[in-house]
């Protein structure tokens, strides 16, 4: 899926990247070096992640702008190494209010949840 990555307060600053969309990844995974090159910085220590063959890794995080199909979001995301995929994870989907329709292969808008009420788990 093509995706526009750009600094989250310096939009002229992007690039237009092909991710994998990945409803299994929380966190989107971009190169690190595709961020750096927009100035983009890691803002937490390094964080933990399980791969799907149960692996464990640790990579930096950062916070982007995508955009994808006019809707548009500032997230969390992965600082990619060589090796790593390159995906659009839960969070970015449903921040930006995309559903994946698996029968079309496309994203789909939603309408974003709102809490109605709060139950109390006993």
């Amino acid at each position: 899926m093509a995706i526009t990555v750009a600094h989250p307060t310096e939009p002229g600053n992007s690039a237009r990247l092909e991710l994998l969309v990945d409803t299994g990844a929380t966190i989107s995974f971009v190169p690190a070096d595709v961020l750096a090159n927009l100035g983009i910085e890691p803002r937490w220590a390094e964080r933990e992640f399980e791969t799907a063959s149960g692996a464990v890794i640790r990579r930096r995080v950062g916070v982007a702008s995508l955009a994808v199909d006019g809707h548009e979001t500032i997230t969390p995301v992965v600082f990619g190494e060589p090796g790593d995929a390159k995906v659009l994870g839960a969070v970015a989907l449903e921040s930006l209010g995309l559903i994946v329709d698996p029968i079309a292969r496309r994203l789909i808008p939603r309408r974003f949840l709102a809490l109605r009420e709060f139950l109390t788990l006993r």
